[in-house]
């Protein structure tokens, strides 16, 4: 499901084009069924469930926190059960208030924040640039208490992000069921305690209620395409900050509907680098399910510019050279798809290359791109040209992907083992799928990382935060570039989703706006209702 940001900045719609589409176009643009609202709604309850609770603390005895926790009620107190997960977490046994010792109550009433560790923003579905640095409590109350209590702490720097780099979107789409859901929203890590222990939805109370505004959104959307044929819409994380694939719930729904002789083409998002990656390490992780056929699809315009073509920029028009032939740039730029063969094939699955056809492609260019796949190792290499003749146009495709698939050479292998450290899994990553020539850290990096192993998390998958317009962390960067590191400048750990976060060079969390987003072709029919643009 797209975010509302690209849709009204500068990519515009993710529906698909010409005869090749998913319908309603405008319902799958916009608001859809309310999954993403949903996903801001409960990030930014835990947001604020979390600044609140700071501020509790600070103006609070452990007393008095404990007697508001748990209120007496017709003369006597109760645990709620969110609440016994938190007493399970710290070994209490007991189930009545009324027994905790005063220490108990201590643990268990605060949970002493240690601001600086907090890495829990908020969200929003639209680029804007302006939350990238916020600063919270500055109300006269919350300032009033800050000033008497002596903690300035209250009044932190934060941030926003878009709300599809949410931690609750990636636990969306690797869920398995609505009980999956409900445990790894309770496990997600906010932030960590002056003594170094983490800091959870579960502890601060608030995981349920994630849960009952997650509870619809878990269902996926079916939609349909041009042609009537089933589609089912579900999670969208990105995968230049996220993981960047559909649902494990959908994945489910759609094998059990087409059966054990059928074929599901699930979608992970960008290149071979990225969502594919991801697709393997993370979600077949987490579903347990593994791929029988890899369709890698690519343009002729695009090969020309990895081939040295003009940067091409949002708002500008398209260079001419992108839209006549150029036999030397497709040339050229072949070895960026012929990388992306081999970053499939190092997971054991075969290859089909789908070439996507433009009205402007000669038969000389797409002949060139498919002599080079076939060279690099694909199964098979098709023009595809669905754009233009809808499922007719894709006829030979549909058929490639299936004579690979009833081959059954797919032999998956994850690219690193669970065992490994945090640091070899992104080293891993970088020098096999990227081309990097190894990996450098920041100061807060490494401290992250020593952290998140203390704690048991280094045996999760990693999902690296970097550009999509390159292999490497640089965006201008095309083709295959060379020697280069990998710059981690912060890793964050998504517990409840699973994965750790390695944040590499400045790629930002919230998107920014161009001068000339695409909302300013976009309007509505005040007689019909209908959407313009």
């Amino acid at each position: 499901q797209p975010s509302q940001g690209p849709t009204f900045g500068i990519k515009g719609g993710a529906a698909g084009g010409g005869y090749s589409q998913v319908i309603p176009m405008e319902d799958f643009n916009l608001h859809l069924t309310g999954d993403i609202h949903a996903i801001t709604a409960s990030n930014n309850l835990l947001a604020a469930a979390l600044d609140t609770r700071i501020l509790h603390e600070a103006s609070q005895t452990d007393e008095a926190l404990f007697d508001r926790l748990c209120p007496e009620k017709d003369g006597k107190r109760f645990f709620s059960p969110v609440m016994v997960r938190r007493l399970e977490k710290l070994g209490i046994t007991k189930r009545d208030p009324a027994e905790l010792t005063k220490e108990e109550r201590s643990q268990f009433a605060r949970l002493d924040i240690d601001v600086s560790t907090i890495t829990w923003n908020r969200v929003t579905d639209l680029n804007d640039r302006a939350l990238r640095g916020v600063k919270v409590n500055q109300g006269p109350e919350e300032s009033r208490i800050s000033g008497q209590y002596n903690a300035e702490f209250l009044q932190r720097t934060t941030q926003f992000d878009i709300s599809v780099a949410s931690e609750i979107m990636a636990v969306l789409a690797l869920a398995t069921s609505l009980g999956d859901m409900r445990d790894r929203l309770g496990r997600m890590v906010v932030g960590y305690s002056k003594k170094g222990a983490p800091v959870t939805a579960d502890d601060l109370g608030v995981s349920g209620a994630l849960a009952v505004l997650m509870k619809d959104a878990i269902n996926p959307n079916l939609m349909q395409s041009l042609e009537g044929q089933p589609v089912l819409v579900h999670a969208g994380p990105f995968a230049n900050i996220a993981h960047g694939n559909s649902s494990v719930v959908a994945d489910q729904v759609a094998l059990k509907l087409v059966g054990k002789d059928g074929y599901v083409v699930t979608e992970a998002g960008f290149g071979a680098d990225i969502g594919f990656e991801k697709f393997c390490n993370i979600k077949c992780r987490a579903s347990g399910l593994s791929p029988d056929c890899v369709v890698l699809v690519c343009t002729a315009r695009a090969l020309k510019m990895h081939g040295g073509g003009p940067p091409v920029k949002a708002g500008t028009p398209i260079p001419e050279v992108y839209e006549r032939e150029d036999l030397d740039l497709v040339t050229k730029g072949c070895c960026n798809v012929v990388k992306h063969i081999q970053n499939a094939a190092a997971f054991g699955v075969p290859v089909v290359v789908a070439v996507n056809r433009r009205w402007h492609d000669t038969q000389a260019e797409l002949d060139i791109i498919v002599q080079a796949c076939n060279d690099a190792g694909a199964a098979e290499s098709v023009v595809a040209n669905h754009w233009a003749e809808g499922g007719y146009g894709a006829k030979d495709l549909g058929e490639a992907v299936m004579r690979v698939c009833k081959e059954g050479k797919a032999d998956f292998k994850y690219l690193y083992e669970d065992g490994m450290t945090i640091k070899e899994k992104i080293e891993k990553v970088a020098t096999t799928v990227y081309g990097a020539d190894g990996v450098d850290y920041s100061e807060q990096a490494d401290v992250q990382i020593r952290r998140y192993e203390s704690l048991g998390y280094g045996k999760l998958p990693i999902c690296v935060a970097k550009t999509h317009l390159s292999l490497s962390s640089d965006p201008t960067k095309k083709g295959v570039p060379t020697g280069f590191r990998l710059p981690v400048r912060e890793v964050r750990a998504s517990v409840g989703a699973g994965f750790v976060y390695p944040l590499i060079g400045t790629m930002s969390t919230m998107p920014g706006l161009s001068t000339r987003p695409c909302f300013y072709d976009m309007d509505v029919d005040p007689e019909t209702g209908g959407v313009i643009g």
